[in-house]
């Protein structure tokens, strides 16, 4: 029988987290009995058996790591030591991940990088290009030099985590996919972003910080023509990848 891929979120709000799940089970070809689902921001990360899973993807969310620490939520310190502890064993094990934008954040920080708003960038489409070992990686060999993706952050890794490999990169963010040996790999882009569920947090976040909230319709009216398949097709190719 074949194991479940876990999807973690950490969205509180019911509508994008939902949204989110049901676009990552699309666009990575996953059924409802395909995945386990855990809501870690709602009470922190269970404990978790890495043998009961195929691999883990992870989400989005509103909380930063670069927030100062007597601004974080009790629930955002300690979903970053839950997962910190989650990461000593998906890295001892070289478990498959993937961490999509907050994802991102979690590793690199794990990994030692500095995660600041140098790099942040405006909600929206945007294009990033392979590097040489992005070309080669196996979730990427074959996909264009240069695609569209879509994205939307205040915070990314300064630069590359120590010990990763870089896949891809642009002039505005130039940590957008990296990997971490064989099989950990985190995006500052989100693979699961399509322009119906890009509307659906601009009008959640839109009193967030992430762009002026006078904007709002501007970035709709502009996101509804992004179409971003090769981004969405590394969900595809992390899930037949690990699953089988």
């Amino acid at each position: 029988m074949t194991k479940p891929i876990l999807i973690i979120q950490l969205r509180p709000e019911d509508a994008t987290s939902d949204d989110e799940f049901e676009s990552i089970k699309f666009y990575a070809g996953l059924q409802d009995s395909d995945v386990m689902r855990i809501r870690a921001e709602q009470a922190g990360l269970p404990e978790l058996d890495l043998d009961a899973c195929a691999a883990i993807i992870v989400g989005g969310s509103p909380f930063n790591v670069s927030e100062p620490e007597d601004q974080k939520s009790t629930i955002q310190k300690q979903l970053e030591a839950d997962f910190f502890a989650l990461f000593d064993a998906i890295v001892a094990r070289d478990f498959p991940f993937l961490g999509c934008c907050s994802g991102n954040g979690l590793l690199g920080r794990y990994c030692g990088a500095v995660i600041s708003r140098k790099y942040g960038e405006p909600v929206g489409g945007a294009d990033i290009k392979l590097t040489e070992a992005g070309r080669k990686d196996p979730l990427l060999k074959g996909l264009p030099a240069s695609f569209r993706v879509l994205l939307g952050h205040k915070e990314a890794c300064d630069s590359l985590p120590p010990g990763c490999v870089l896949l891809a990169s642009n002039d505005s963010c130039p940590i957008q996919m990296f990997r971490l040996k064989n099989n950990i790999y985190a995006t500052q882009f989100h693979p699961e972003g399509d322009a119906e569920g890009f509307i659906v947090r601009i009008h959640t976040y839109k009193h967030y910080g992430y762009f002026p909230s006078e904007s709002a319709q501007r970035l709709i009216e502009a996101v509804e023509h992004e179409k971003v398949p090769e981004a969405q097709s590394i969900l595809k190719r992390f899930a037949d990848r690990y699953r089988s």
